[in-house]
């Protein structure tokens, strides 16, 4: 008779009784591993087993957790979501001047896309799912609220004080400042052979960079 010794053959609920933090972790490293699999494979192609490996867990723990694999998936799309958002509040931008303020946000989305090559790949997999687990997220529809509220406090401001121009639909300026850096990030190795030109090299990075913060700010600042 063997007699299971670790956390891989205990069960769930032993593995974390009493022990909350022990839980906490583990649920960590099961979304940890969970991203680096969706992010490479997609939801159709990513592997519960896999996961459980890379996590040092099991398929048990995992599904004590998170319920299934599709529940996963969302978990993992809302911690990604969550993470730009909640890293985008650290940058205090609503007690900044107006055009500071827009070009720290330009600046800050583009090298969040460059960190996190996995965000973009989060988002295309949903996509191509038309979106169906974020439709259930109550978290997502409330940060990303106020996350348009905080761009909507900054353009007021920037009219107020006689520096942008009035009507600028914060929405559709958010849309923009994603689009601009996703587009070319995600379009990297078709871009770079039909342009003929290295687009990830350091000097075409800033390049786009100083492109991006020179349309945005034409976009917003009141005409002379």
């Amino acid at each position: 008779m063997t007699i299971a010794t670790s956390a891989e053959s205990a069960s769930p609920k032993k593995a974390g009784r009493g022990n909350p933090r022990d839980a906490d972790l583990t649920r960590k490293r099961i979304l940890a591993a969970a991203t680096v699999e969706f992010a490479r494979k997609g939801l159709g192609g990513a592997r519960v087993d896999e996961i459980a490996v890379r996590s040092k867990s099991n398929k048990r723990m995992i599904y004590h957790y998170f319920g299934s694999k599709e529940q996963l998936f969302t978990a993992v799309l809302e911690a990604a979501y969550l993470g730009i958002r909640l890293a985008e509040q650290t940058l205090h931008l609503t007690e900044l001047e107006p055009e500071e303020a827009i070009v720290k946000l330009v600046r800050f989305t583009w090298k969040y896309y460059l960190d996190h090559p996995e965000f973009l790949t989060l988002v295309n997999s949903e996509n191509l799912h038309r979106a169906r687990h974020l439709k259930t997220s109550e978290a997502i529809r409330s940060t990303s609220g106020k996350f348009v509220h905080m761009v909507k406090i900054i353009l007021d401001h920037g009219v107020a004080k006689g520096v942008f121009r009035k009507g600028i639909d914060p929405v559709q300026l958010n849309i923009t400042i994603a689009a601009i850096g996703y587009y070319y990030l995600n379009n990297r190795f078709t871009g770079s052979i039909v342009f003929e030109r290295d687009l990830m090299s350091p000097e075409n990075l800033e390049a786009r960079l100083e492109f991006n913060l020179d349309t945005i700010l034409r976009l917003v600042r009141k005409s002379p």
